[in-house]
């Protein structure tokens, strides 16, 4: 049997209609969120994000879902915009990082990319987290812009695209 960190994590699309675990995606994202409180200002927005919020965004947007020994270990949405697909609550399990799961779901995400014919991801990160930062250049995300919440003066966010090769 192989080494669990070497376990890849399998990655597929949610079907909202017959997907009935959203407490446990919801406790998911809150979870891998969690880590920025008391960090990042303003406040994440899992921390808005209910069930019900959960669905909705499903219903328009694509999810994929990592799971890795048999247990739910990430996710990330995915909404078409304009000339790209924007990459949104993409988390982790706090016990499952640094095993591969983020890396899986992005080769998912960009496989889905190729198959609509479209060659740039984006996604933001806050300014705070510069593990993330460094972690997004890894996986070929470069800073494109910073932007700034509604009510700040300064940057909270950093906007990266990813080129995706032919």
């Amino acid at each position: 049997m192989a080494d669990a960190a070497t376990v890849p994590a399998a990655v597929a699309v949610l079907d909202p209609s017959t997907f009935d675990e959203w407490p446990r995606l919801l406790g998911l994202i809150r979870r891998a969120f969690a880590s920025m409180d008391g960090i990042i200002d303003p406040p994440s927005s899992a921390h808005h994000l209910t069930v019900e919020t959960l669905i909705a965004k499903a219903s328009s947007e694509t999810v994929f879902l990592g799971h890795m020994d048999g247990a739910m270990a990430g996710c990330a949405f995915v909404a078409d915009r304009p000339g790209r697909l924007y990459v949104g609550k993409l988390a982790v399990e706090p016990a499952s990082q640094g095993r591969g799961v983020g890396s899986r779901l992005l080769d998912a995400i960009e496989a889905l990319a190729r198959r609509r014919g479209v060659s740039v991801l984006e996604l933001q990160t806050r300014v705070e987290l510069t593990d993330n930062h460094r972690t997004f250049a890894r996986w070929g995300f470069l800073e494109t812009g910073r932007t700034a919440h509604p009510g700040y003066d300064r940057p909270t966010s950093i906007t990266l695209r990813k080129v995706l090769s032919p």
